[in-house]
Formats: C-alpha cells, sequence, structure tokens
C-alpha cells in the first residue's frame, strides 16, 4: 500500500499525527503481525550487511548493534543465500493484511518490502545479472525514467543564451568560462564551505527541532567520482566531504552545504535515526543500503532543499553579504551570477540520459563526453568525472534531478503556504517510511 504524503488524512501535518497517535486503531494484520514485521526487519539488517560483503558500495551508513555486524562478517552468506533469505522475507510480508493498520505501520510494511525487493535486484546484479538503464532504476530506486529528445534538452538551455555575457565558443564554453570566474581559491574553500554550512544549519535550526548532540565534521578529499559525499557516522554525526579535484564555484559550495548537510543528508539520516530507529524501534533505519529506493528519497530531498532554505532572493543576499566577501568577488555581480547558476540547473535531465545511453552500451566514453558537454553544460574535466560516477553508480545518477522532481511534486500542496508549514511538511516527509513511487499519487 503506497500512501502518499498527502492522501492518509489530507496533509503532511495531518499524517505526522495520524502516525504519532497512541490511540489504538482497528488493523487486518493477522495477530502478532508486529512481531512477524520485526523479526524481518531484524534479517533484512542481516541479509543488507551481508551483500555488503560482496559489494563494497552497498552499505552507505551502518549504525546498529555492532555484534550484529561481526556475527555476518563470521558467517560470510553466499550470494545465493541472501537472494533466497530476503526472496521468502518478501512472500511472508506479501502475505500479511494491512489495509487498516495504523497509517505508520502500513508505510514501514510497504517501505520494507520494497526495500527487499532492490536488496534481491542488486544481489542479483552484484552475482552477474544484466540490467538495462531503466530496469536497474525501477528495481533499485523504484522509478520509472522517461527518455527525453534532444530537442527537449535543448529547449532547456534557452534560458541561459540571453543570461549570459557575449564570448567565443559554444553555449558550454560560454557557461563554464562565466562560472570559473567564481571558482573558490583554494586556500578559501573551506572558510567558505564552513560559512555556508552553518548558515544552512542556523536556518534548518529555527524551523526543525534538532538534537543538541547532532555535529558534523568537515574534510576536503581528492581523487572521487563523486564532489561531495555525507559518511553518516550514527549518534546524530556525519563527516562531511568536500572533493576537491576540481573547482568548487560559489553556489555550489551552497549547493553543497544544503545537499550534504542542513537539511539534506545530515538531517534526513538524523530523523531517520531518533524518529524511526529510536522513538519507534524499527532496527531496519540501523542500515543505510545505498542502492535502494531509500536513496530517491535522500537525493532527492537533499536537493529540494536547496530552495526551501535559500529562497532565491535570500540565496542573492547570503551570497552577495557574505559569500563574495569572503572569497575575494565583486558584490555586485551576486545576482546575476546566482541567477545564471540557478538556470544550469535544468541540465539533470541531460546527466541522465546521457548515463543511460553509455550504459546502455548506445554510447561509448567519448561520445557520453560529448553529450555531456553540449546537453549538460560540463567542462571536459567534469564530463569524465561524471563519466567515472557512471561506471562507478550507475544508475545512480536518477535519484538526483528526477529524485527532486519528485520531492518537488510532493510538496506542491504546501508551495504557496507560508514558510512554517513548508518546512513542517518537508520534515514530515523525512521522518516516515516514504517510497519514491507513491510521492505523487
Amino acid at each position: 500500500m503506497n500512501l502518499p504524503l498527502r492522501m492518509v488524512v489530507g496533509s503532511a501535518l495531518a499524517l505526522l499525527a495520524a502516525c504519532s497517535s497512541n490511540k489504538p486503531a482497528s488493523t487486518d494484520a493477522k495477530p502478532g503481525a508486529a512481531g512477524v514485521v520485526d523479526r524481518i526487519a531484524a534479517d533484512y539488517v542481516r541479509q543488507a550487511l551481508a551483500l555488503g560483503e560482496h559489494d563494497p558500495h552497498y552499505v552507505d551508513a551502518y549504525h546498529g548493534d555492532p555484534a550484529v555486524r561481526e556475527a555476518v562478517r563470521a558467517a560470510r552468506p553466499g550470494l545465493d543465500a541472501i537472494i533466497t533469505t530476503a526472496r521468502r522475507q518478501i512472500v511472508q510480508l506479501d502475505g500479511m493484511l494491512y489495509d487498516r493498520a495504523p497509517a505508520a505501520e502500513r508505510l514501514r510494511h510497504e517501505h520494507l518490502r520494497r526495500q527487499l525487493q532492490a536488496l534481491v535486484a542488486r544481489a542479483e546484479q552484484v552475482r552477474g545479472r544484466p540490467f538495462s538503464f531503466e530496469a536497474e532504476a525501477h528495481a533499485l530506486y523504484d522509478v520509472d525514467v522517461t527518455r527525453p529528445s534532444e530537442d527537449e534538452l535543448r529547449a532547456r538551455l534557452a534560458p541561459l543564451e540571453a543570461l549570459l555575457p557575449p564570448g567565443r565558443g559554444t553555449l558550454a564554453d560560454r557557461y563554464n568560462a562565466y562560472l570559473d570566474r567564481f571558482a573558490i581559491a583554494p586556500d578559501k574553500l573551506e572558510a567558505v564551505m564552513r560559512a555556508a554550512i552553518e548558515e544552512a544549519r542556523r536556518r534548518t535550526q529555527a524551523r526543525i527541532a534538532l538534537p543538541a548532540e547532532e555535529h558534523f565534521e568537515l574534510a576536503l578529499v581528492s581523487g572521487k567520482s563523486w564532489s561531495a559525499y555525507n559518511w553518516y557516522q550514527g549518534e546524530y554525526r556525519s563527516r562531511i566531504e568536500i572533493n576537491t579535484d576540481l573547482p568548487v564555484t560559489m553556489t555550489r559550495a551552497i549547493e553543497l552545504a544544503v545537499h550534504e548537510g542542513y537539511p539534506g543528508h545530515h538531517v534526513y539520516n538524523v530523523l531517520v535515526e531518533r524518529e524511526l530507529l529510536r522513538k519507534r524501534g524499527w532496527v531496519e533505519f540501523g542500515v543505510y543500503p545505498l542502492f535502494s529506493p531509500q536513496s530517491l528519497i535522500a537525493e532527492g530531498s537533499a536537493d529540494y532543499a536547496v530552495a526551501l532554505a535559500f529562497p532565491l532572493a535570500e540565496r542573492v543576499a547570503f551570497v552577495r553579504d557574505t559569500l563574495f566577501p569572503l572569497a575575494g568577488f565583486d558584490p555586485q555581480e551576486a545576482e546575476r551570477y546566482v541567477t545564471i547558476a540557478e538556470a544550469g540547473r535544468a541540465t539533470g535531465a541531460a546527466t541522465i540520459e546521457a548515463a543511460r545511453r553509455y550504459l546502455d552500451g548506445q554510447a561509448n566514453a567519448e561520445a557520453t563526453v560529448r553529450f555531456l558537454r553540449q546537453y549538460a553544460l560540463a567542462s571536459e574535466a567534469r564530463a569524465r568525472q561524471r563519466l567515472q560516477f557512471f561506471d562507478d553508480y550507475r544508475a545512480y545518477i536518477v535519484n538526483y534531478s528526477l529524485g527532486e522532481t519528485l520531492v518537488t511534486q510532493a510538496m506542491a500542496p504546501y508551495a504557496d503556504a507560508d514558510a512554517a508549514t513548508r518546512w513542517r511538511a518537508f520534515e514530515t516527509l523525512l521522518s516516515l517510511p516514504r517510497l519514491p513511487s507513491a510521492l505523487t499519487r
């Protein structure tokens, strides 16, 4: 039962109230069903950890009982055993009646079932089963990918033509030449990133009550195929890494501060740990499998959060008054710079299409780089970094712009509401088990 945020009782706020209620509710769940789900959830954690022993990227975070992980490592079940066990758990969940169970329990049941299905698909992939790009996106991330035409991709770039200063070369050349003017000097990057994260944190804390002990540490790294990463440590702590292989531009600093930190990945993981693992005792949320529907919610909400935390006018003001002076740039250029950078965010569909063609064997590496340069406006260096990301993480790329689109659609009923209501709806979205396929129904 996919229960979208706004259908259960009419709004995100009402759903949160319904899920938090201590009143008894009628249910068709079989006697002892909650205990059965608890046992399946505990076994799901073991299967996820076991798959992580075969696939080093699979377990993004684990903050459950260390003894469970050690026991799994000692046993090291094979892929066949992992797949067989997970399939048996899916059958058990399918046999449980949850149509009239409390809202939160229904969300949990369907989320666990879908996470198990993704686990099976990833285990089969590791074992050697080939997936098309679209089949992989559906199996792992619970999303269907549409194919844009090149005319549609060109149309998305049209607004930039009028915004960019005159210059030589292609649109991508002009766009990157302009952005490069605002690349943060290496000796100022950490200060700029800390200022951006602290402002994002201040804005988030004004709207979401976070644990007093929540904390992040910042590190600058290199040699990665990604731009930044949040390594959640549990106990409300994160390590945020920023990749310095390529220049970090000013608005990118804000995007990364929000996406990896507040109210992006760090806040998402804090709320999941506090609301689902600790308060409800749902042990499945002690493990975060990267290749799962959970990632589309995490990445999509983190990208959506940029506009939530920094509406465009406020973003311009923060860049102009704080970040540009800190980095040594002319504050008078701030408004045009933010406007151009925002228009450039329309390239997500082109990046997904580049990945689809490349991973399905329809384009080789060089053709993919050319496609990324033409339609995603990537520089040569960034296009090659993105190609490495495709090699490492395959269809995971759908979770960003497509995830943001789905989260934006789910939040659409609150688009004209006051800021407090929008933030409350967003907090609810992060605090309950959500599935991508249910976001907009």
